[in-house]
């Protein structure tokens, strides 16, 4: 693999890695795919050397383990810590990982669903931790048809929020109704246009750089941004603080690297199997559909999770 379009991404046999201390062998049966593998694969992680197995999060199977508390045959996700990037990560039948990334799960959902939650689900569920979100208040999301924003207005209805959420595409208004969105708002790329009564205590705001002033501009006097996602990209050109952020207003993030682990995720689990939460598929694919399923990211046209099933 090098960098480039994803015609770039090549399915390759490749020897099952040797277990060594401190990591264990993991079979993966599942693994969502996210943007920043996108940008990854398009040359925009300077740290990443290719070739790379991509996937910074994956689902599956213990198959060698050196950790007793983790033992063959568990099932657990895994996120973050460099997957994907550093070392190998969840686009292969097994995958070798840092025990400190695993976090064991116990349940029935099937692994296409399974698969969708961990990265999405424990950023959305961070973020809103972050917000300090209470039932009864305001949220508006900004990029609500990405995973993230889908999965965050799924937890915000659940928790009583009244929420509204953006998007730049109509027809995926349906998409962010079924997910509990009370106010669906067109981002035609301009300045959103709230009137007073109608403002947000809270906004999350991924698209990121593109939004962020206008974000704080939105919120109620006294109200919390945190940014969370950097779907416009990483930098806000001429950012002034005084200027920009209004006198009270809160301007906060959240970092996908701060997911809180095996017990958040485990409730997400819980809330899922009870239909609290919906999973927010968007759609399924094997190996052989990975170079579609990047287009398809690539093209905005997902409305929420893309999952690569690699264990049927």
């Amino acid at each position: 693999m090098r960098a480039g379009g994803p015609e770039v991404l090549e399915i390759r046999e490749l020897p099952v890695p040797a277990v060594r201390d401190g990591w264990s062998l993991v079979r993966v049966m599942g693994a969502g795919l996210n943007r920043s593998e996108l940008r990854t694969r398009q040359g925009h992680s300077p740290s990443v050397r290719f070739p790379r197995v991509l996937g910074i999060e994956c689902v599956g199977l213990v198959a060698a383990s050196t950790d007793p508390s983790i033992p063959e045959g568990s099932t657990v996700a895994a996120v973050m810590g460099e997957m994907g990037r550093a070392f190998d990560g969840g686009y292969a039948e097994y995958a070798l990982l840092p025990n400190s990334l695993l976090m064991p799960v116990t349940t029935t959902l099937p692994w296409e669903v399974l698969a969708a939650l961990p990265e999405t689900y424990l950023t959305a569920q961070g973020a809103l931790d972050v917000l300090g979100v209470r039932p009864g208040e305001r949220l508006l999301i900004r990029g609500g048809t990405s995973s993230v924003g889908l999965a965050a207005a799924t937890i915000a209805h659940g928790l009583g929020v009244e929420v509204a959420a953006t998007t730049r595409r109509p027809e995926k208004a349906g998409a962010l109704t079924a997910a509990g969105v009370d106010r669906v708002l067109v981002d035609d790329g301009g300045s959103l246009d709230l009137p007073g009564p109608n403002k947000p205590s809270h906004v999350l705001d991924l698209v990121g750089a593109a939004t962020v002033a206008d974000s704080l501009r939105l919120v109620r006097p006294g109200g919390t941004v945190c940014v969370a996602g950097s779907l416009s990209g990483w930098l806000v050109p001429g950012f002034e603080p005084i200027a920009m952020i209004p006198s009270g207003t809160r301007l906060t993030a959240f970092h996908s690297n701060d997911n809180q682990g095996a017990a958040v995720l485990e409730r997400v689990v819980r809330n899922v199997e009870a239909g609290v939460y919906r999973p927010n598929l968007d759609r399924v694919v094997d190996l052989d559909g990975i170079v579609e399923a990047h287009r398809h990211m690539e093209s905005n046209q997902a409305a929420g999770k893309v999952v690569m099933l690699l264990g049927r």
